[in-house]
């Protein structure tokens, strides 16, 4: 499994979004993928606003999943 970065889930929603134009899956699993990466951009952003507000460092995981 690839680890979990910013790239690597834009990747996988291109394939994604390939997949369901060549009838690979159906509309709703590739809803299903779209609503799971809404949800971890989600977080990730909350995550780096609270510790900006905070005026702390950025968790390490976001860091690694930005790429930074």
């Amino acid at each position: 499994m690839k680890s979990l970065t910013a790239d690597n889930l834009k990747q996988a929603l291109w394939e994604t979004l390939n997949d369901l134009r060549d009838g690979k899956i159906q509309p709703r699993n590739a809803d299903a993928i779209a609503g799971q990466a809404r949800e971890i951009t989600r977080i990730v952003k909350v995550q780096m606003q609270v510790s900006i507000q905070n005026k702390q460092p950025v968790p390490q995981a976001v860091l690694e999943y930005t790429g930074k």
